[in-house]
């Protein structure tokens, strides 16, 4: 049987609820995302802290699993933990939270016909409880998601560097340079998935041009492009791509 990836938009405000059954291929990373992640793996709840490269998930994550995804700054609140103190770490959820409040929640999912409808219950449960994220990450995370530089928004949400670098760090597990460079590739790889050629998603992204995308690629995801699409199933969109030549494109590489 081969392997099943479904996801679903979650009534938790910018969250996505996905389920993975089936053996996960060899070497398909996870690429950075600003994302954090409550999952349901092995029989464990664990947390998927805000990546700073790609990450390919180990054994003990194959197989079938469950999550919701939260948007950019919107799981530390939920969380109760910082996310630069879980940036590039999968950890159970028992060293965040009470022990015997979790082995609750672990032994209800056990039992859920729906593990991931069991997940969201959780997350708006506890949202009940501890409010909702801070509205300024959130206007950060969509200032820099749509292009502006760190200082425009630094000065759109009414912060100076220091205090926007520190709320970041908080919110997004780093800095508002780094998330806008997470969020840019994101971009870029949306238009590349949706057919555009390289040279013109780059440029659209906001790269200055194709080689500046190419090395965005190396050095958050640790591949190439043509090697990532390859790896996800995109075959024949890097192929076209690769040779594609869109007008008003800067460069090509």
């Amino acid at each position: 049987m081969g392997a099943r990836y479904e996801e679903r938009t979650s009534r938790f405000g910018g969250a996505v609820l996905w389920s993975w059954s089936g053996q996960r291929e060899p070497g398909r990373p996870v690429l950075p995302d600003g994302c954090m992640d409550l999952l349901w793996a092995g029989g464990r709840l664990l947390v998927a802290g805000p990546d700073t490269h790609a990450f390919t998930p180990a054994a003990a994550l194959s197989g079938s699993c469950a999550g919701i995804r939260f948007a950019p700054g919107t799981a530390p609140a939920l969380l109760g933990v910082p996310a630069h103190e879980l940036r590039d770490r999968r950890v159970a959820l028992d060293a965040l939270w009470p022990g015997p409040e979790v082995r609750a929640l672990t032994e209800r999912i056990g039992e859920a016909d729906d593990p991931v409808a069991a997940l969201e219950g959780i997350a708006l449960r506890r949202a009940a409880g501890t409010g909702p994220p801070d509205p300024l990450t959130a206007a950060v995370a969509e200032h820099l998601r749509q292009g502006r530089s760190v200082g425009a928004t630094a000065h759109a949400v009414g912060l100076g560097a220091r205090q926007l670098h520190r709320r970041s760090l908080a919110a997004f597990g780093y800095g508002p340079k780094t998330l806008a460079r997470v969020l840019r590739l994101q971009r870029a790889l949306d238009l590349v998935r949706a057919g555009t050629p390289y040279a013109e998603a780059a440029y659209a992204a906001g790269c200055t041009d194709q080689a500046h995308l190419a090395r965005e690629m190396r050095d958050l995801a640790g591949t190439t492009l043509g090697g990532y699409l390859a790896a996800t199933g995109y075959e024949g969109l890097a192929a076209n791509s690769e040779t594609a030549q869109p007008s008003g494109s800067r460069t090509t590489a």
